[in-house]
């Protein structure tokens, strides 16, 4: 008698890679569908102009003759840039408005301690010093304009009236009025740095000040101690956002002084405008743009590096 035995194949469980691979495909279109908006705006507002900037440094064209006026003139925009006598002098003075950042920090810094620890009605006064960033420009610059009268304005009365026979003529005067707007700049950024350091405040933790005053520490010894490196990490977002915003100040420029007298407060980004928007010279401008990109890719670079040695994290 012959016996069958009857095996049983147990189905082992297949993977399905085409249905893995259709679920991966639809969430990645879908992942690309939701971001498609943003790429797009940053593609032609931001990553297209860019690199016109660096084809157009290499050339000579103005716009109004169209595309057909482009001449490939090669490196000697920047050739030309370095014997400018204008743009040397605008690199000059942007160098020298750099020193607004620290003393407007300075200023901030105090200020915001002093009204987190010593002040009652901190509100009032963080509205207060917020005003002059959140408002228009132009009101600022012609308030400014109005004060800095070099006849009749409030400060040269004042100045006037305390003994000084001939007070400055401000934004009148080459060897004011630079200091004039950095005067301005000041002002009007006291106020943003200033509420980004109460906020640095309020994250030191109480307990390093109450341990310093068991230990007999006096309030600058603790600001030494505590206060100063606990902010170093918002000292230093602020130094690489005030020292960037520095390369780029124009509006102040535009209402106030448009460069004079005498091209004492011409910037980098003002000679730019004047360049290709009134003198349609727009290669000449772009290779501008890519001398204020390096400066400012530079100094963040050193910042970057110097501040693993300062920042405490």
């Amino acid at each position: 008698m012959v016996t069958v035995a009857e095996s049983t194949a147990i189905p082992s469980a297949q993977p399905r890679p085409r249905r893995k691979k259709s679920i991966q495909g639809r969430e990645t279109l879908a992942g690309f569908l939701f971001v498609s908006p943003m790429l797009i705006g940053v593609t032609v507002l931001t990553i297209l102009p860019i690199l016109a900037t660096v084809l157009l440094s290499f050339g000579d064209w103005n716009f109004v003759q169209g595309f057909n006026g482009f001449k490939w003139v090669g490196m000697k925009n920047f050739d030309r840039l370095f014997q400018d006598a204008t743009f040397l002098k605008s690199l000059r003075n942007n160098a020298i408005f750099l020193l607004v950042v620290p003393i407007y920090l300075a200023i901030s810094m105090a200020l915001a301690i002093i009204i987190d620890k010593f002040v009652y009605f901190k509100s009032f006064f963080k509205v207060a010093y917020f005003m002059p960033y959140i408002s228009s420009v132009v009101a600022v610059a012609v308030v400014w304009q109005v004060l800095f009268h070099p006849s009749f304005g409030p400060i040269n009365q004042f100045l006037m009236a305390i003994g000084i026979e001939n007070p400055p003529k401000w934004i009148a005067d080459p060897s004011f009025a630079l200091i004039s707007v950095m005067t301005i700049s000041v002002w009007v950024s006291i106020g943003f740095n200033m509420i980004v350091y109460l906020a640095g405040l309020q994250s030191i933790p109480k307990d390093l000040y109450e341990a310093a005053e068991i230990d007999g520490a006096n309030r600058w010894v603790q600001f030494r101690s505590i206060t100063f490196p606990m902010l170093s990490s918002t000292s230093f977002f602020l130094l690489i956002t005030g020292i960037i915003s520095t390369f780029k100040v124009f509006d102040l420029i535009a209402v106030l002084t448009q460069g004079g007298p005498a091209g004492s407060t011409t910037m980098i980004v003002w000679y730019l405008y004047e360049t290709a928007f009134i003198n349609l010279k727009i290669g000449y401008a772009s290779s501008m743009a890519i001398v204020l990109f390096l400066c400012v890719f530079i100094i963040t670079i050193l910042q970057w590096i110097g501040q693993k040695k300062w920042v405490n994290y």
